[in-house]
């Protein structure tokens, strides 16, 4: 779950917020990973509890529930994987100095992830998100650490003179329901994870205690390493005289020029490792989990049109992704702001809905978490009506 959170959210959203409003955004930061984290919980406590997955508690609660979630899937799907590959192959096109051209590229990081998952399965996504994880926390820390300790004067301080723009806008309320959307990830990661639960337990009993231990352990980590990617975002780019780029490719260019000019020129490869490890994990994960929902879900339907294997679904979602990379490469922006704001959006449904079924399945939590349950879903709600109203006005 960690692995397939920290990509675009991180990478691309979090910085943007620290470099384009400074330390005014991190209460937010903060505030939507607390705010989101009963309902993720919601996954792991369910699959644990009943042996079944979200997508079949969401099949049991009616066709209209079901079928939207089958819908966002397969757009979250195509779009996501199209924007994860797109940004990777930049990142490595970065890298390897551009004797490749990012079509190229997408293709060999595709294939490679594919070979990964139809040869490896589950151990092997298992393995190496882990490894994945290990490396990517170590380095960001690390130049965390570094930018915090070369920053010529205190970075609050030093800033002052710079007038933020107002969130408190059209644009502003925008920006903020994008980068919410997909921080610290999609609601739909919820249902991914108790997939990936119950593929584990296929392979090894696994406790509550220890179910909610590895959940607990990546979501924290999630929500750590989103603040850093926003305070890089702040001590680097933010009161920066060059425009800030928007693009995910331009940006993180962008992002890798400034590590190297404000750390030092040693630290640029340290940071293009960082940013591609980023999406390369990400990459992996999204194959996978968004193939395993897309197969739970066709099971369910049972109709013989559809396809039940995963090893199908990753092939059609790989499919597909190229070829919107191929014909719509130019609009890939639009398309993942459309995606991230669909996506906080449809959040309070789904996070009631995951609230509902951890209830119906009587699962005993703490007061404390109950209380955060009902203030996260008013929070949540609170956001999306507020965003509506402001976009009909």
């Amino acid at each position: 779950m960690a692995t397939a959170a920290i990509g675009g959210s991180h990478l691309v959203a979090a910085t943007q917020a620290g470099a384009l409003y400074g330390w005014q955004l991190a209460w937010l930061v903060i505030a939507v990973n607390v705010c989101k984290y009963p309902f993720f919980r919601c996954g792991v406590e369910y699959t644990l509890a009943t042996g079944e997955s979200l997508v079949a508690g969401y099949k049991q609660q009616g066709p209209g529930y079901f079928y939207s979630f089958v819908v966002l899937s397969l757009i979250a799907a195509v779009v996501n994987t199209a924007g994860v590959l797109l940004l990777s192959a930049a990142l490595l096109h970065y890298i390897i100095g551009g004797k490749l051209g990012l079509t190229a590229l997408c293709l060999i990081i595709l294939t490679a992830c594919l070979l990964l998952l139809l040869l490896g399965h589950y151990r092997a996504l298992d393995r190496a998100s882990k490894w994945i994880m290990a490396v990517l926390a170590l380095s960001t820390l690390s130049a965390f650490f570094i930018a915090v300790l070369q920053h010529n004067s205190d970075p609050i301080l030093a800033l002052n003179n710079h007038v933020s723009p107002d969130i408190f806008t059209l644009a502003g309320l925008s920006f903020v329901i994008v980068m919410m959307g997909w921080m610290p990830a999609p609601i739909e990661i919820s249902v991914l994870n108790s997939l990936w639960l119950k593929a584990k337990q296929k392979q090894m009993h696994i406790s509550a205690k220890a179910g909610l231990f590895d959940f607990n352990l990546g979501y924290v980590m999630t929500a750590i390493l989103a603040l850093v990617f926003f305070a890089l975002g702040v001590l680097i780019q933010h009161g920066q005289s060059a425009n800030i780029e928007l693009a995910g490719v331009a940006f993180a260019k962008q992002l890798i020029d400034m590590y190297a000019h404000t750390i030092g020129e040693w630290s640029r490869w340290l940071i293009a490792l960082v940013a591609f490890l980023c999406m390369l994990g990400t990459t992996l994960t999204v194959l996978d989990g968004y193939a395993r929902s897309l197969t739970a879900s066709a099971k369910l339907i049972k109709s013989t049109v559809l396809p039940d294997k995963l090893s199908t679904w990753l092939l059609i979602q790989a499919s597909v992704g190229m070829a919107v990379i191929l014909f719509f490469k130019s609009n890939l922006k639009d398309m993942l702001t459309f995606a991230m704001t669909l996506a906080f959006l449809t959040t309070p449904v789904f996070a009631w809905l995951n609230m509902r079924l951890v209830r119906q399945a009587h699962i005993a939590r703490p007061l404390w978490l109950k209380v955060l349950t009902w203030v996260g879903l008013i929070y949540l709600i609170s956001f999306s009506v507020a965003f509506v109203v402001l976009q009909l006005w």
